[in-house]
């Protein structure tokens, strides 16, 4: 491992967490392993254990560490990367990618829609949307709140039954012979509640990403309005630009 240096203009934590993140990027520590003890790191670098802790701190909130109490402190798995390039659903790009998607519904609602969502959606107030609140998991993990409304009227006979692990995508074209033209999305961060954090399985000092998207038909009908909180540890967005 190398050492810190005082004589490096560069805070002493700083200089720990590059030489952790480069042993990382370089397979030393790999996923699932543990580092090494602050103790340990406060002797290899004669620095102080508030040093050490954060420098440890710092990539446990960029989610490259993670710690379980009473065990210590591990190499995370690395992010799952989504590409903004082409409109896809969750379960579409994972499965791309290899990984296992799974849906939990926590809840399937015909109801009036609140001035808001009609808004997003372009409705009447006497339409009624279907309101879907799903957990999604990718390889038994869980990693995003998905809450969306769809128009009653474009899709009268939707049941639970048919999205219940199901991409509400695939039921669009499949079912109903919709053609999706685009979407527009935006990102924010978000502090977790209680109930958000219980089902993510995440800490609620945790920030995570919230994602607003409305989905357009290719006659310029919305589709879908999505709300969207998934897991910052575990999920992160490319953006490709041309």
């Amino acid at each position: 491992m190398k050492k810190v240096s005082k004589q490096n203009p560069l805070p002493l934590y700083y200089q720990l967490k590059e030489i952790l993140q480069e042993m990382i990027e370089n397979e030393v520590l790999k996923p699932g392993d543990p580092i090494p003890p602050e103790r340990e790191l406060c002797e290899i670098h004669g620095i102080s254990r508030m040093t050490a802790r954060k420098a440890v701190m710092a990539l446990v909130n960029e989610g490259i560490l993670y710690r379980e109490q009473g065990k210590g402190t591990f190499v995370a798995k690395p992010k799952i990367k989504k590409q903004i390039s082409r409109l896809k659903g969750l379960t579409e790009e994972m499965g791309e990618k290899g990984l296992k998607v799974d849906t939990e519904l926590l809840s399937f609602e015909i109801k009036e829609a609140t001035k808001k969502v009609r808004k997003h959606l372009n409705i009447s107030e006497d339409k009624k949307v279907i309101e879907v609140k799903r957990l999604r998991k990718i390889e038994d993990e869980p990693i995003a709140i998905e809450t969306a409304w769809v128009p009653h009227s474009m899709c009268p006979d939707l049941t639970k039954e048919l999205i219940e692990n199901n991409s509400l995508y695939q039921t669009f074209k499949e079912k109903y012979g919709y053609s999706l033209d685009h979407a527009k999305q935006t990102i924010e961060p978000i502090k977790v509640n209680e109930y958000e954090s219980s089902l993510l399985d995440v800490d609620m000092e945790n920030l995570a990403l919230l994602f607003r998207r409305k989905t357009y038909l290719n006659d310029g009908r919305v589709i879908e309005y999505t709300k969207a909180i998934y897991r910052s540890d575990k999920y992160k967005y490319e953006v490709i630009l041309r």
